[in-house]
């Protein structure tokens, strides 16, 4: 799995949310991470990852996946995850 990103949206995510996108990769790397279809925009699918970084920050993941030699997620924007998606997360079965 490779990742990318435009950069200039980066940039803007660390901002606005203080996540970079590289710290946002780590979620991918979280065993217990729950990955999602969320929507389509334009004929692209969107996903949604919710997945912990360094044992206690858990991150929601807006990203797409395009399928090539390797699997590319691009990341589109990263945040903490709100209350409801912690939730989710804690509460999946199989923890």
């Amino acid at each position: 799995m490779r990742f990318e990103w435009d950069e200039a949206k980066s940039k803007s995510n660390l901002r606005k949310h203080r996540i970079s996108f590289e710290t946002a990769m780590l979620a991918f790397k979280d065993p217990n991470s729950l990955t999602e279809q969320d929507r389509e925009i334009g004929g692209e699918v969107r996903w949604r990852t919710i997945g912990m970084v360094g044992g206690q920050l858990i991150l929601f993941v807006a990203h797409t996946v395009v399928e090539r030699e390797e699997e590319i997620v691009r990341i589109i924007s990263a945040r903490k995850a709100s209350p409801t998606e912690r939730r989710e997360y804690e509460e999946e079965p199989y923890r």
